[in-house]
């Protein structure tokens, strides 16, 4: 079995207006969160991985639009429920925050196998929705983060 990497981004999607996408993980109803997920390899890019994750978790291509890396970090327990998909003794994951700006609300192409549905919502909406306190922080410096 290949171990995740514990470095993953974050990726908030966006429109102008600042309505925010979220997905419902299909592991965990009632869990809305934005686009996430690990690095596949040591030294894949970490813009590279935000564009796979956008594109195998939305069927969007972020290549065309504003894709925004904030050069912030988070660090976080690795929740024990996932822990078993990380090598032995490994606790905490290292999460690279980016936005990405559509023009409007577009349609969205879920993986069935890891969300059920989404949702664009207002920004403060989306920040309360969110089940991860980093992801409802990183929606909330949304603001002035795109100004």
């Amino acid at each position: 079995m290949a171990y995740k990497i514990p470095v993953s981004v974050l990726v908030v999607i966006h429109t102008v207006g600042l309505q925010v996408l979220l997905i419902e993980r299909a592991d965990r109803p009632g869990f809305w969160q934005s686009v996430t997920g690990s690095l596949d390899a040591e030294d894949e890019p970490l813009e590279i991985a935000a564009v796979r994750e956008v594109g195998e978790e939305t069927g969007l291509d972020a290549r065309l639009y504003p894709l925004r890396n904030w050069n912030k970090q988070n660090q976080f327990e690795i929740f024990s429920r996932w822990s078993g998909r990380y090598a032995p003794g490994t606790t905490h994951n290292q999460e690279h925050v980016f936005s990405l700006e559509l023009p409007a609300m577009l349609p969205v192409t879920l993986a069935p196998q890891e969300h059920l549905q989404y949702a664009w919502l207002p920004w403060q909406e989306a920040a309360g929705k969110s089940f991860s306190w980093i992801n409802a922080a990183a929606i909330r410096e949304l603001p002035e983060r795109v100004r």
